[in-house]
């Protein structure tokens, strides 16, 4: 069986999500960004220095984070709907005064809770 590549409405709530977690990353709203991940050890979290495996890791990792120069604008985003309950999204990123490029991505799958992350990376490259 096929899966259904990018329902508009999938897509269209992935996208939510998606700005919603922009949102709460770029104010430092951690209650937020701790909703939308997948609450279970088995999701994992790459970042740009450190290697996250749990929700646990993750939650203590955003609690400590600093919540100043988190700004960015956002470029080349696509968000791919894989059938009705799982969903990946890719941006590329630039934080103002730094000249790296930013790389994100995620794979969203929709819990009894929401949409949530169950898996993301982030890592940067040079201009």
């Amino acid at each position: 069986m096929a899966l259904e590549l990018d329902r508009p409405d999938v897509v269209a709530e992935v996208k939510a999500a998606f700005l919603r977690y922009e949102k709460a990353l770029v104010e430092n709203d951690v209650t937020v960004l701790d909703e939308l991940f997948w609450n279970d050890e088995r999701v994992v979290r790459y970042g740009a220095g450190e290697n996250l495996y749990g929700y646990r890791q993750i939650a203590a990792f955003r609690a400590q984070r600093p919540s100043k120069g988190l700004q960015r604008e956002l470029h080349n985003t696509v968000i791919t709907a894989h059938g009705d309950d799982l969903a990946t999204a890719w941006t590329e990123f630039r934080r103002p005064g730094n000249p790296r490029i930013g790389r994100q991505s995620q794979v969203w799958a929709r819990r009894p809770e929401g949409w949530q992350v169950v898996a993301a990376h982030v890592s940067f490259m040079e201009e």
